[in-house]
């Protein structure tokens, strides 16, 4: 702590300073009074958004959300040529999200036989990766040398591949076999539910060793993060092979991530969960669970267990705000930023569908009328 103003003062200032950017609940009023996109339009260009949109023949939904990630990646990319180490490599960390995500949906589009350009052009920015690893991809033949190649040229060669590795060899130990079997046989959500554990726990290693304010901050933010994963993981295995008794104790108890408040006693218990009354009584032993549960109980109501989830996300992030000399900083911007995106698409889906009755249902960021904040002392 004592060197840290010395080494990451510099782009720490830089973020706290873009966070004047989010839009304010005026923004927000105004969008949501907003009768057609042209509205939408001529609000954000009072707004940061501005450079974003002008250009915009005819703004979109989709349009709207390219326009504001790209800008979030170049942000995010003037951040990164900023940092020295441990910082660059924390930054590092977050695009290693987006790698999965890039990776699996093209080896997803690849088994369905899409084309490589319409893949490329629907990965994310910030994880994106050499077009020529990415293009080579489709290129393999449907045999045990072909998919060999395909993990020499994709797992091996980026950033994530430790993570591809671990899941091959950990299912080949498992089932036997070669890896075409295994990507073959396993379902997609799977694999990447298995490469986000790996990720989130090589992550929370990593924050760990930083020591000091950093740790302590980004624990808690990624321990709920594996939370959540954990929760989703189970409530969306009902009805699926998943849940059969077999399955839960092999893998299902693999996609759980060794770290959380739900780790070890918890994720212990929802192995054994068999049904959404087994998942509330393992979650009422978890206050900060618990409330969350109770809101998907009551359902077809104006909240979601995922609006939910969001809330409790941007309250957490928006205190990272609050501590100083860390670098959970950095990832609650990236983060809320995101959820900004979000609302600004929810906002134009519901203008687009003619559904205004709708369009107040996303989770604002930094609002005064947050309910944390509203709350009667």
């Amino acid at each position: 702590m004592a060197t840290f103003n010395i080494l990451h003062g510099f782009p720490e200032a830089i973020v706290r300073g873009m966070r004047s950017s989010f839009l304010l609940d005026a923004d927000y009023h105004h969008l949501t009074q907003c009768e057609t996109l042209d509205d939408v339009k001529l609000n954000l260009t009072e707004s940061d958004y501005s450079e974003s949109v002008s250009d915009m023949a005819t703004l979109t939904p989709t349009s709207l959300q390219a326009a504001a990630v790209n800008k979030l990646v170049t942000e995010f990319k003037y951040l990164r040529t900023q940092t020295i180490e441990p910082l660059s490599t924390f930054l590092d960390f977050i695009t290693y999200e987006y790698m999965i995500e890039n990776v699996m949906l093209l080896l997803k589009g690849t088994l369905s036989g899409r084309d490589i350009n319409e893949l490329i052009a629907q990965c994310h920015p910030l994880g994106m990766f050499k077009e020529s690893t990415m293009r080579s991809i489709p290129t393999f033949e449907s045999n045990a040398k072909g998919y060999a190649d395909l993990y020499q040229t994709v797992l091996v060669d980026t950033p994530v591949g430790p993570y591809f590795s671990m899941f091959l060899q950990e299912s080949h130990d498992r089932v036997g076999g070669e890896v075409r079997n295994v990507l073959e046989e396993v379902e997609i959500e799977i694999i990447k539910s298995s490469l986000i554990k790996y990720w989130l726990e090589d992550f929370g290693n990593f924050v760990s060793s930083l020591g000091g304010e950093s740790a302590t901050m980004m624990g808690e933010l990624l321990a709920v993060r594996a939370d959540t994963n954990a929760i989703n993981i189970t409530l969306n295995s009902f009805g699926t092979p998943l849940n059969e008794p077999a399955m839960r104790q092999s893998d299902r108890k693999r996609l759980y991530p060794a770290l959380g408040y739900l780790y070890p006693a918890g994720t212990s218990m929802l192995i054994d969960v068999a049904d959404e009354d087994g998942l509330g009584r393992c979650l009422e032993l978890f206050p900060q669970y618990s409330s969350i549960w109770n809101v998907h109980l009551v359902g077809g109501g104006d909240k979601s267990i995922d609006d939910a989830f969001y809330e409790r996300d941007v309250q957490m992030l928006e205190l990272a705000f609050e501590g100083q000399m860390h670098f959970g900083v950095f990832y609650a911007y990236i983060k809320l930023k995101e959820q900004e995106i979000r609302n600004l698409v929810w906002i134009t889906e519901c203008i687009l569908q003619q559904q205004k009755e709708e369009i107040n249902k996303f989770v604002p960021v930094f609002s005064q009328h947050a309910p944390w904040r509203s709350k009667k002392r």
